[in-house]
């Protein structure tokens, strides 16, 4: 495949004297200089305002690429989230030392790709195509340059040419080796442009003013920029989060350098595709559609960011009050499903992340869109308003969250029971986490790599990796079904199931009493045979399992814990299994896993797992629970009888 800048001179040098190339006759004097400045003459609107100068020195190479530098660093029009003018009044505030740390490694070479793993050295003569480790997400992000956001960063703080002028070196050297072909496939995936795409921007306010921008780094880097968004426009990742950053990139050139003379089709095509995206990509509960909180977040982020730089360069037109009030949707997830303490659920390609990672966000939105219960979570409850429910049902996604209130120390099990979402999407339907005292106990496995360990990446993709049923050890299928969603004052109750294998349907009910405990009740009805495991994983930690019992529980020394006490029955066995879970990218840790297993006759309907799931803070709690009557497996409804501190009391169900 040619590159897109090949493509355009040779097709400008065809055409001859035969008419009109890109803007200016093609018998244009510049043409028989420089092929760089040639080229981007022919990529830009000559008539447009203040480019007067450039056009009429156009006979001389050198003369345009000094005008253009000249016209770039005073022309203010455009508006960008980085305000050049505004460098000197924060310079305190623009680096930190992990950013001069960064800048000044790729000054010498040794460059952070995936952030996982450590820096590596590149080469004095820059190979753009390192592959140091077998995870291809190292030279994939390697490729999206955020070290030149970090030289930027530096630069602004501390004022050094040696920044500036790395910077400049590094985007001539990385032009000239990285044309858009097969063999630079690395570089070029649609993705890594659109990333490249939106920080070129970013860059381009951070180094404008400096020497070191130089007439021939500017046709370059504009050049560069040209190709970017000219590759975007043929690229269309539909229904993939790929298409936000794509659309993003390819919009924040087009609006940053409005002279060149596809930005208005860039912009209108970028603009369409985001408000397209957010109806495909977006499902009414507010999730977006891979159901991985990390994903989610960089989404509202990529259909925000793009909003809010047309906004401010009064070209937001194309966005409907549907597209705000969507994202304002997307950005009441977090609230929904995070735990008290800020963290997310682990489900499929998300990390936990830290406490209180969302604060600086729920800031931002409850000013943006005037929102008190975003402002209470922003503040640690310091401003605003507490949420007005301590219940959630995603129900478009199966997603749902139970907490006993709004407090670091409060009670939340969040479950998982949903549609396919693709490849960050896990086969875990039925899963939940649950969050007591501060303390996660019982998180998801989460995910541990994406590429160069395929072993691995499997692994923590099994369905009995996960808190729920199997049959088999197999993975479970995607077919979810809500039954039930009651909240109430003092109980929350949820009926989900899933057809998880031809012939087994498994149902969860959760019982959240007295929003204390929680008591699941896990059917698998049926025809299909086999060896049926409820599955659970706890904290990495000790952990006490008691095969005679069945019982077990967390163990730590100090803070929660929890037990997990099932209903006795005849074959049932509790067996120990190997438990891993990741709360970084390829870090991972071994935690306490076992299982429930009974066996499924062929021919049976079906079997029951009735099992308290009771967080503590100091006494182990006392409690037993029966089945009232004989509801069918599968059937309309149960009742159940609890017993705790010798009373006991009914709680049920009933399906219309």
């Amino acid at each position: 495949m040619m590159n897109t800048y090949r493509r355009d001179f040779l097709k400008t040098m065809a055409l001859g004297t035969a008419g009109i190339a890109f803007g200016f006759p093609v018998t244009h004097p510049a043409l028989k200089g420089s092929p760089d400045a040639a080229l981007l003459l022919s990529r830009l609107h000559l008539d447009a305002p203040g480019l007067d100068m450039v056009k009429a020195a156009a006979g001389d190479h050198q003369a345009v690429s000094q005008e253009l530098l000249r016209y770039y660093r005073t022309h203010r029009s455009i508006k960008h989230f980085l305000d050049r003018s505004q460098k000197e009044d924060a310079l305190h505030n623009l680096a930190t030392p992990t950013d001069i740390e960064t800048a000044d490694n790729a000054l010498d070479h040794l460059f952070v790709g995936q952030s996982a793993y450590p820096p590596f050295f590149a080469g004095d003569d820059i190979d753009w195509g390192l592959r140091p480790v077998p995870d291809n997400e190292w030279v994939w992000q390697f490729n999206r340059m955020s070290f030149w956001e970090a030289m930027g960063k530096a630069y602004w703080h501390t004022g050094k040419e040696k920044y500036a002028k790395g910077w400049a070196e590094q985007i001539m050297d990385w032009t000239s080796k990285n044309p858009n072909d097969p063999e630079h496939d690395y570089a070029w995936r649609s993705i890594e442009a659109g990333i490249r795409g939106a920080r070129f921007t970013r860059l381009f306010q951070r180094f404008i003013d400096s020497p070191s921008f130089t007439p021939s780094v500017l046709v370059t880097f504009l050049n560069s920029c040209f190709d970017h968004a000219d590759y975007l426009m043929g690229k269309y990742s539909k229904g993939s989060n790929w298409s936000l950053m794509e659309a993003q990139g390819m919009a924040f050139i087009a609006i940053t350098f409005p002279e060149f003379r596809d930005a208005r089709m860039w912009r209108d095509e970028a603009f369409r595709r985001l408000v397209s995206e957010i109806e495909i990509q977006v499902h009414p509960d507010g999730q977006q559609l891979e159901l991985a909180m990390g994903y989610h977040l960089g989404s509202i982020g990529w259909f925000m960011r793009t909003y809010d730089l047309a906004r401010m360069n009064g070209v937001d037109h194309s966005f409907p009050d549907t597209y705000i009030k969507s994202i304002e949707n997307m950005c009441e997830v977090p609230l929904k499903l995070c735990h008290p303490d800020g963290t997310n659920p682990q489900f499929g390609d998300a990390w936990a992340g830290s406490p209180g990672q969302h604060n600086g966000r729920f800031r931002d939105w409850a000013e943006r869109f005037n929102r008190d219960d975003f402002l209470y979570l922003a503040s640690d409850g310091k401003e605003g308003r507490e949420p007005d429910a301590t219940a959630y049902a995603l129900s478009d996604s199966g997603l749902y969250s139970l907490r006993s209130g709004w407090d670091k120390n409060a009670i939340s099990l969040v479950l998982k029971c949903g549609p396919d979402g693709g490849w960050h999407c896990q086969p875990d339907n039925g899963t939940f986490e649950l969050y007591a005292g501060g303390r996660n106990l019982m998180p998801d496995t989460g995910c541990y790599i994406y590429s160069g360990d395929p072993e691995n990446r499997a692994w923590f993709r099994q369905t009995k990796v996960h808190q729920t049923i199997t049959l088999n050890e197999e993975n479970s299928a995607y077919d979810p079904r809500l039954l039930l969603w009651q909240p109430g004052e003092n109980n929350d109750i949820l009926v989900v199931e899933n057809a998880s294998y031809p012939g087994l349907t498994h149902r969860r009910a959760v019982f959240f009493v007295n929003k204390t405990y929680f008591i699941l009740v896990d059917e698998a009805y049926g025809q299909a045979a086999g060896e049926v495991d409820l599955n659970f994983q706890f904290a990495p930690g000790k952990a006490v399992l008691d095969p005679v019992t069945l019982i077990a529980r967390t163990n730590f020394n100090e803070g929660w814990n929890v037990l997990v006490q099932p209903l006795g029955q005849p074959g049932m066995i509790l067996r120990e299994e190997e438990g891993q879970v990741s709360f970084q990218y390829t870090k991972k840790e071994p935690r306490p896993a076992f299982s429930y297993r009974m066996h499924k006759a062929e021919g049976t309907a079906g079997l029951r797992y009735i099992t308290i799931v009771a967080p503590y803070a100091e006494t182990l709690p006392e409690l037993a629970v029966n089945v009232s009557g004989q509801p069918a497996i599968g059937g309309l409804g149960l009742d159940l009888d609890i017993t705790e501190q010798g009373q006991t009391r009914r709680i049920g169900y009933t399906l219309a």
